[in-house]
């Protein structure tokens, strides 16, 4: 999970108050000191710390909960709302203009990680219906055209790069008439091991030359504090629009680079959460940090359902399932899209109220183990047997199991899934035998928000 450590200590926290008997200034106090115990191990700055707890004591010592709102709910929300203010309030997204192209241009230090970040922007723009091209101008970095051409072949995307030439400028020039077919542009540019007087001359040149749109900072969460002196150098020197902060999964220091974001008052467009082209998610903080709180991220769950599945696929999939029909090959393809949008613990991290159940992270990952053995099972299996899995006995299951290497008992635990799923999908297309479950429903209704129907 992104910032695990920092989540689980928050959520601790609010549990504290959620079951406090009542909630007085001792009670507040401890709050403060849990929270700025956690921003610190997570390498947050100790005086931006303060200040934001400064704020929620200062909150809920004087304000009144809302007329039929405990005071233990406003107290949370009050956290969850100062939280939010101090990661920038409103997502902030790049907004791509209608000219050819819209340049977008890469900057950071060596290994924060600009080039794998490229290919995860091609991608994501690549299946929003632009057409994008990639320049490689890193002439310093041993293999970094190298890197350019991977990561751009592995997107399928038309990259740019000159591996004899060492004048970034004269790579540009070289190109420049081509970059007019192209809807966004994605500009690499070198980095050193740490801020240089050479560096930040390039950087400078370049911006001038090619007067990106965009310029974006791309930051490694696992240098923390470090991070501030990175933003506040290439803000200078080239007027950074926006932030990318990469490798956000695997460190507990992703705190410094964020509130790094929020003193140079340099938005954090996107976030890296994984080594794969599809780990990159657009950073909204009211998603981030209810995600982090253990409250879900609906947004970005939807936002990876789009694009795991395509409207028409859901639309063909809907009639299926309205019809009855349900068979190995609908399973599959569900499998399929589920793998798209990521693993199960990341998935699940988005889920409202998931995170309070606390399945151990073993036990989906053996899910996710589960779901590769199944896609073994339906390799083997004949045409006849993906469309009716009734048809399977035991001298089927035998066959399957001896050729897909997976036991007998899994994949009679398959077919036993399959069988319950298409008793539900049943309960959905027929509404008598769902007239039980609509009584339970309207049972219900009267307790539910004002407005909302089952």
């Amino acid at each position: 999970m992104v910032l695990d450590n920092l989540g689980n200590s928050l959520k601790e926290t609010l549990k504290k108050i959620a079951r406090a008997v009542f909630v007085d200034e001792r009670i507040i106090n401890e709050l403060v000191k849990d929270i700025q115990k956690a921003l610190l191990q997570s390498d947050v700055n100790v005086q931006l710390v303060f200040d934001l707890t400064k704020s929620i004591k200062d909150r809920a010592l004087k304000e009144k909960p809302p007329a039929g709102i405990p005071q233990k709910e406003h107290i949370i929300k009050i956290v969850y709302e100062e939280l939010v203010k101090f990661l920038g309030e409103e997502k902030s997204e790049i907004v791509i203009e209608k000219k050819k192209p819209f340049k977008i241009m890469m900057v950071g230090l060596f290994g924060s990680g600009k080039t794998t970040t490229i290919g995860k922007l091609a991608g994501y723009y690549s299946k929003r219906g632009y057409k994008v091209g990639a320049l490689g101008l890193d002439i310093h970095r041993p293999a970094a055209m190298d890197q350019i051409e991977q990561v751009a072949k592995q997107v399928n995307i038309p990259y740019f790069i000159d591996k004899k030439q060492k004048d970034v400028i004269k790579i540009y020039n070289e190109y420049e008439k081509e970059f007019s077919k192209f809807d966004i542009l994605l500009i690499d540019t070198a980095g050193r091991d740490a801020l240089s007087k050479d560096l930040i001359e390039e950087i400078e040149k370049l911006n001038q030359k090619i007067m990106p749109d965009e310029r974006i900072l791309v930051i490694s969460a696992d240098i923390g504090q470090a991070a501030k002196t990175q933003a506040e150098q290439f803000h200078k020197s080239c007027n950074i629009t926006g932030v990318i902060v990469t490798k956000l999964d695997g460190t507990a220091k992703g705190g410094g680079a964020l509130s790094a974001c929020a003193v140079v008052k340099a938005p954090i467009k996107f976030i890296g959460i994984g080594e794969k082209l599809d780990d990159l998610e657009t950073f909204n903080p009211k998603g981030f940090v209810s995600r982090i709180l253990g409250m879900g991220d609906i947004e970005a769950l939807l936002e990876k359902a789009k694009e795991a599945v395509s409207e028409e696929d859901a639309k063909e999939m809907s009639k299926k399932l309205l019809k009855g029909e349900f068979s190995f090959i609908d399973l599959y393809e569900q499998m399929q899209s589920m793998k798209k949008m990521g693993s199960l613990s990341k998935i699940a991290e988005m889920i409202p109220g998931f995170s309070n159940m606390n399945i151990p992270k073993e036990m989906l990952n053996v899910q996710e183990e589960k779901l590769d053995k199944w896609r073994y099972i339906f390799d083997i299996c004949t045409k006849e047997e993906l469309e009716d899995p009734d048809i399977i006995d035991g001298n089927r299951i035998s066959r399957i199991a001896k050729g897909s290497g997976i036991s007998a008992t899994e994949i009679r635990e398959l077919l036993k899934q399959y069988k319950q799923s298409k008793k539900l999908m049943k309960l959905v297309k027929d509404p008598g035998s769902a007239g039980d479950l609509n009584k339970l429903m309207k049972k219900f209704q009267g307790k539910l928000p004002k407005g909302f129907k089952f």
